[in-house]
């Protein structure tokens, strides 16, 4: 399996510092996170933002949209109206009504999701040769603060796409994997009951409170925090299972790209937990858009790809995780340096 294209799209950023004069962000957390800036959209939609992406993909490694033989769309906010699906905002717009289109709701770990889906499919017909995954969300609603969504991170507006393809491309995918605590799916849900949904009721979204009311509930029960400690397990053991798979070693690694969330939580969940130095992290990228839902890694992958800093011969991990608790590891090759890297507008 290869990578033949990659898109992005950031939407324009807004200083920590402002967010921090409004009141809408712990001045106290600039220091302690480290992190700069978010990426805000305004009343761009997602789904819009998610063809500028996918269109930016095809048009650098010069495929058609015709010969999309799938078409995955990862999100982790409300994309539109509801009873809508966003895909076909971009079957409309880009790739037609034959290809087989679908939603992947696995939150933020949805584009590795996808990646497992897409090779599957592509492997199932002989003749089937390309998919396009896409990830994109405007977190700029009434529902949600950007600044105070979760511990240690803010939310950004992005899109992110991907070329799977049977031929050549200019990276392979060596390996992708995932895993699952269950157990654990009270860490997103909190005390929140499953119906009627909050947000039809006008009830809005904070993580952090989630996850407060997950931890004294495990305290209470006597569990403590053996739950946050399989987490963690789980997502360097599904990441060791990735190198193992791609047949590469964690020294042969020249880049790794998590969640864009804090310095802290960035070097001791990911970096530090794989023995590898902050400096091989995409932290410091991460820290000026936010985190972008789905779209973070692959956002960075097309970064460091576009600006040289991956070439020939080099080894990107890219760890996901997302509710469920589900964790994902992926390992990309780059092969050849593509025509548009060192395009710092493309």
């Amino acid at each position: 399996m290869f990578i033949s294209g990659l898109g992005a799209y950031i939407a324009p950023v807004v200083d920590i510092g402002w967010a921090v004069e409004q009141g809408l962000y712990p001045a106290g957390d600039v220091e302690r996170h480290g992190l700069a800036s978010a990426a805000v959209a305004g009343d761009l939609p997602a789904p819009e933002m998610a063809l500028y992406a996918a269109q930016d993909a095809l048009k650098r490694c010069g495929w058609s949209p015709a010969e999309v033989d799938l078409l995955l769309y990862a999100s982790t906010w409300h994309q539109g109206p509801e009873g809508w699906v966003p895909y076909s905002h971009l079957q409309r717009h880009l790739v037609g009504g034959h290809v087989l289109a679908t939603e992947v709701r696995q939150g933020c770990n949805g584009m590795f999701g996808a990646l497992e889906l897409a090779v599957c499919y592509l492997r199932a017909e002989p003749d089937r040769r390309a998919a396009l995954l896409v990830a994109a969300d405007n977190f700029g609603t009434p529902m949600l603060d950007r600044w105070r969504m979760g511990p240690g991170f803010i939310v950004g507006d992005a899109a992110a796409a991907v070329i799977l393809t049977k031929q050549q491309g200019f990276a392979r995918l060596l390996s992708v994997c995932s895993g699952t605590i269950p157990e654990a799916e009270g860490l997103h849900r909190g005390t929140e009951p499953l119906f009627p949904p909050g947000i039809t009721v006008g009830r809005g979204v904070d993580f952090e409170a989630r996850s407060e009311e997950y931890r004294l509930g495990e305290i209470a029960r006597n569990v403590g925090t053996l739950q946050m400690i399989r987490v963690q397990q789980e997502l360097i053991r599904v990441a060791k299972r990735s190198l193992s798979e791609a047949g590469v070693g964690i020294n042969q690694i020249t880049r790794v790209a998590f969640m864009n969330y804090s310095r802290e939580a960035v070097e001791q969940r990911c970096m530090a937990a794989l023995m590898l130095p902050a400096s091989k992290s995409t932290w410091n990228f991460g820290r000026t858009i936010g985190h972008c839902g789905a779209s973070d890694q692959f956002i960075s992958l097309d970064e460091l790809v576009k600006t040289g800093q991956l070439v020939s011969g080099d080894h990107m991990l890219l760890i996901g995780t997302g509710p469920g608790v589900v964790t994902s590891s992926a390992v990309v090759k780059i092969l050849d340096s593509p025509p548009w890297a060192g395009d710092q507008e493309g």
